[in-house]
């Protein structure tokens, strides 16, 4: 039977504890660091399979977002047009700069979400680790919610750019190489971060936007674009010929070789668009693909032009009469 009392050593005349105390007290504690350790490794591990299931779900929606769910909006005689014409000169019959540019939208939505994901995992993990040691969580929770609320208010500006851009990578507003109006700038898109957006404007001027402070945006290079041609004739002209004219110009621009890529509807003439001062205005609508709007109306203005001079068709342009002092009085 082991020994359970206490003895008095003569010597120091310290009480010590009997051996079978001390055992027990050893194997006590002993049990509540292995009890710990096993507690504080199971929530370890817990939390790295969440995150890593968690990871593995972005990683599907981002392989998703970059083959594409939806087709291209721009209509279907376009794209087998196109991919006929890229075919025929042993390109690929896909766009490689719209995937490259889809693909990049999904890497940066997935990094962000990965990036939330793992702040939460950690602090929640984290916050359960300390409890099981012992440590009181409410005062740390208490000050998580004090910060929160000061950097709410004290950098409202700058959470309100981060979630301005991350809709507008999610809803896919504009990219790099689109050429938009954001109010104060108009340019082509440089760069865009969840911050700011970097536009250059046609002088050459760097423009750095905060994304909170665009209330809108026109993107004048998504999916496609339209060419918009006025065309002024004096107002002796016939009407239906110029018409006629207009129309087979716009023809022989819709079936030429060099722009099969380029023209996606053939081109449509409106008619009399205006009746101004110095002659009639007619109007002609190009359907482009995106960011080939001006070459467009560029050719067709300059095919316009020799066709009339051709056909002997007038265009008005501004007249001045000098008129001086008689010399004779």
């Amino acid at each position: 039977m082991p020994n359970l009392i206490a003895t008095l050593d003569p010597r120091s005349g310290v009480l010590s504890a009997p051996w079978a105390l001390r055992d027990l007290t050893w194997r006590g504690a002993l049990d509540v660091l292995l009890d710990r350790a096993v507690a504080l490794g199971s929530l370890f591990l817990l939390g790295l399979v969440i995150r890593w299931v968690l990871h593995r779900m972005v990683d599907r929606l981002v392989a998703q977002a970059e083959d594409g769910v939806l087709p291209d909006r721009v209509n279907q005689r376009f794209q087998a047009r196109r991919r006929a014409s890229r075919k025929a000169a042993g390109l690929p019959p896909t766009d490689p700069t719209l995937v490259t540019r889809r693909v990049q939208r999904a890497k940066t939505m997935g990094d962000l979400l990965k990036s939330v994901i793992t702040g939460v995992v950690v602090a929640v993990v984290g916050t359960m680790m300390l409890s099981e040691l012992g440590v009181d969580i409410a005062p740390i929770i208490a000050s998580a919610g004090i910060i929160g609320i000061a950097l709410g208010f004290g950098a409202q500006s700058l959470v309100k750019d981060f979630l301005s851009g991350i809709f507008m990578i999610v809803e896919d507003q504009y990219g790099v190489g689109d050429v938009v109006d954001i109010g104060e700038a108009t340019g082509t898109v440089e760069a865009v971060s969840l911050r700011v957006t970097r536009v250059r404007d046609l002088n050459g001027t760097v423009w750095y936007v905060p994304n909170g402070e665009i209330l809108r945006v026109g993107n004048m290079s998504q999916n496609w674009s339209r060419a918009v041609v006025d065309v002024a004739v004096g107002y002796r002209e016939d009407l239906a010929r110029v018409s006629t004219v207009l129309r087979e110009v716009a023809h022989d621009l819709w079936t030429d070789e060099a722009f099969r890529e380029v023209i996606i509807e053939e081109p449509e003439i409106t008619g009399v668009e205006s009746l101004g001062i110095d002659g009639v205005h007619l109007r002609v609508l190009v359907k482009t693909a995106p960011m080939e709007q001006w070459s467009v109306a560029r050719a067709l203005r300059q095919r316009i032009k020799a066709r009339f001079d051709h056909e002997g068709i007038e265009i008005p342009y501004p007249q001045r009469a000098a008129f001086g002092p008689d010399p004779a009085r």
